[in-house]
């Protein structure tokens, strides 16, 4: 039986609608959350191996916000960008393309992986008032409290691209392999939101478009961090950072809000890599509270 979804009541407030629209050749889907008439919109970008979905629990806290939500071109609803590798640079160009299609001038908003994805187009010139990074990747994954998992890992999805197609998708798609993944990351003692956040990444850790796709997405999650991004941004920047992150240490994060040339940081206890699930309402409030400067004139 599929775990109740805490987050339900308050999203299904929420209006929302599917639109899609062409990207670099790609038709992306995206989704629309919150009331047109919004001060505000924020685009949020999710991370590796999600889809929007995964952010819903944020959104939920900010029914007075529009927020746009795509899935990464690969992932959930949105097909490969056709004749390119996967790798930041093409992510980075896609939101340099979508943002202004969709919501010109609207702040952005990325998640892990996201959070790169998003550092590296606005650092390439995506024009934003204001950057908001939830869990940012602030230091090498491989240098990490987990640094030998994620050396596991990347042997994983080598494994997974060099087999034999169908013994490639069957270890990525693997079940036990993604429950793992999920245990390692989850912090919360309560049971029932542990099952939920478990039938998350059980339902959508896995809908990704093919096994290359998956491989480049996760050499580029590996082989960057908003280090190398952070002195080319302007812009006022938030970080929403774990003080029980397993990717990137909380001293590390510290050391990244020194890197930009405005930003502030929030730390929030008790929580690891997913922030998003687990302390959603604290970074919500923190997201609300910066975004009141911007809000003026903001789409």
């Amino acid at each position: 039986m599929t775990p109740p979804n805490p987050y339900a009541p308050l999203l299904a407030e929420i209006p929302v609608e599917r639109r899609e629209v062409v990207v670099l050749g790609g038709t992306t889907a995206y989704w629309v959350y919150g009331p047109e008439t919004a001060e505000t919109t924020v685009i949020a970008v999710h991370g590796f191996r999600g889809e929007h979905h995964g952010l819903e629990p944020v959104v939920a806290h900010l029914p007075d916000v529009r927020v746009i939500s795509p899935d990464l071109p690969g992932f959930g609803e949105t097909a490969p960008l056709p004749g390119v590798r996967h790798d930041l640079d093409a992510y980075a160009r896609w939101l340099r393309e979508f943002a202004p299609a969709v919501a010109p001038g609207a702040v952005i908003l990325g998640h892990s992986f996201g959070s790169i994805v998003v550092s590296a187009a606005v650092a390439g010139g995506l024009d934003t008032p204001r950057m908001i990074l939830v869990n940012p990747i602030g230091a090498p994954a491989l240098e990490g409290p987990r640094g030998l998992l994620t050396r596991l890992a990347v042997f994983y999805y080598w494994a997974g691209a060099r087999l034999p197609q169908g013994l490639g998708e069957a270890l990525l798609r693997n079940g036990l392999i993604v429950r793992v993944m999920s245990e390692s990351m989850a912090k919360t003692k309560d049971a029932d939101l542990r099952r939920f956040i478990h039938d998350q990444h059980d339902t959508y850790f896995s809908n990704f478009a093919d096994r290359d796709v998956l491989h480049d997405a996760f050499v580029a999650s590996v082989s960057n961090d908003v280090r190398q991004f952070a002195p080319r941004i302007a812009q006022p920047t938030l970080l929403v950072a774990a003080v029980r992150d397993d990717i990137t240490p909380i001293e590390a994060e510290r050391r990244l809000a020194t890197l930009f040339p405005s930003a502030e940081l929030v730390e929030i206890d008790d929580v690891g890599h997913l922030i998003h699930y687990e302390t959603p309402a604290p970074a919500a409030d923190a997201i609300r509270r910066f975004l009141v400067p911007s809000a003026p004139g903001t789409r």
